[in-house]
């Protein structure tokens, strides 16, 4: 067990352990596929109760689409959005465009990754939005 791994699961671990250790389940894998997933949502599960953030609740949102699927994941975002904490923030309405997106829901994909685009204030970031947004369309 590597030193994170230790960190991680200690009586009482810091967000920065947290933080570190989900980092490391990351780089372990070669590919995102690979990845342990529901261990990366555990961690976040964790960091949550510790370091509770809309941010927070919007990376562990994503670690549960890949753990659990699309639709379990797709009611935590929407529970962010309600909230309106994140209403300005692309990746809230970009995550929210890919669960969609997965979930064959193509027109309101398209209009979340509309929305992301509008956001983003780099301009790369704003292509690739724009292509998935364009790509629902074929």
């Amino acid at each position: 067990m590597s030193v994170l791994d230790q960190a991680a699961f200690l009586a009482v671990p810091g967000r920065y352990q947290l933080q570190a250790a989900i980092a490391a389940v990351h780089a372990q894998a070669a590919t995102a596929t690979e990845t342990d997933w529901p261990r990366i949502a555990l961690l976040y599960d964790r960091l949550l109760a510790l370091a509770p953030s809309p941010v927070v609740a919007l990376n562990r949102a994503v670690a549960v689409s890949m753990a659990r699927g699309p639709a379990e994941a797709l009611v935590l975002v929407d529970d962010l959005a309600a909230m309106g904490d994140l209403d300005d923030y692309y990746l809230l309405h970009s995550t929210r465009g890919e669960l969609l997106r997965r979930l064959g829901r193509r027109g309101e994909a398209a209009d979340a990754f509309e929305r992301a685009a509008a956001l983003s204030s780099n301009a790369a970031e704003r292509q690739f939005l724009e292509r998935r947004k364009a790509q629902l369309a074929d």
